[in-house]
């Protein structure tokens, strides 16, 4: 039995690897979202450099703010980690990967219109190999998305196959090269929707997202979670101090000591890149780019 997910879409998501659940959040909740970005990027307005809350777009000055990330945001937001703990988020996950699921990590993704920065093509689970693949992401979209203000984009099918090399010069860099890997950009699909809506991606289906062109924003609230037993292999870029903080991450149900281990492709993403860089940062050490820059 399913919370709130048909058959059909557990099957889709299965074979696709994505899934768009439209309009899943109130009104009030959107807004009390939105007064949230507008409290932090007051936050940005005199900044010179990025703070632990705050990645600025490599455009930002204090006259003109621009954050291009709110970094792990549960933990200074109120409202962003009551509705981390709500059925919204959490019913379709628990259709998807069980009943007991652990919080990897939250992230706002900010692309305001004319500016927002390209994220290139990659897998999550290159960052953090785990036991198993019960690992991924759900982003609240935020604004209205289409094809014209950045959407993330992703590769059908693509989470049942490898998982692709990420380095350059012998440095983990968070990317891969498309051409080498046999993907060809006029068959990934858009995710769009309308404000409120949902997407929810498997760990290792490749995805990225281009610079937004448009006049308006896009933004999308990332809670990214895996299957409480699917465990971080040794060199992974998950970082837990010991087994009581990592248990402090459950969202719902139980924990374990058992892990379990299944049959999935690993890369260790290492050398790893300097500590605390977003994603952003990681890429540019990318040989080769598929998104133009701002």
């Amino acid at each position: 039995m399913t919370e709130v997910l048909t058959q059909e879409q557990v099957a889709r998501y299965r074979r696709d690897g994505y899934l768009i659940l439209e309009r899943r959040l109130d009104a009030g909740t959107l807004a009390a979202l939105h007064a949230e970005i507008e409290r932090y990027t007051a936050k940005a307005r005199g900044l010179t450099e990025g703070t632990d809350e705050l990645d600025l777009e490599d455009s930002h000055t204090p006259d003109d703010p621009r954050v291009r990330r709110i970094k792990l945001p549960h933990t200074h937001s109120e409202v962003v980690r009551d509705l981390m703990y709500s059925d919204a988020i959490l019913a379709p996950a628990r259709d998807l990967i069980g009943p007991d699921i652990r919080l990897h990590t939250t992230k706002l993704n900010m692309k305001e219109a004319g500016h927002g920065a390209a994220v290139e093509w990659h897998q999550d689970f290159a960052f953090y190999p785990h036991t198993n693949d019960d690992v991924l992401a759900i982003g609240v979209i935020l604004d209205d998305m289409t094809e014209e203000n950045g959407p993330l984009m992703v590769f059908p099918g693509s989470h049942r196959g490898p998982v692709h090399d990420h380095h350059a010069d012998g440095m983990f860099v968070g990317a891969m090269d498309l051409g080498r890997d046999g993907y060809d950009m006029a068959d990934a699909v858009p995710l769009v929707g309308p404000a409120g809506s949902i997407s929810i991606h498997h760990g290792r289906i490749v995805h990225g997202s281009a610079v937004n062109t448009s006049n308006r924003a896009r933004r999308v609230l990332f809670y990214e979670m895996m299957a409480a037993d699917a465990f971080p292999i040794m060199g992974s870029m998950t970082k837990f101090p010991d087994i009581h903080d990592y248990d402090a991450r459950m969202l719902c149900g139980a924990p374990t000591l058992t892990p379990r281990l299944e049959p999935v492709p690993v890369r260790i993403p290492a050398p790893h890149p300097p500590i605390g860089k977003t994603i952003y940062e990681i890429q540019k050490g990318a040989g080769s780019r598929s998104f133009d820059t701002v």
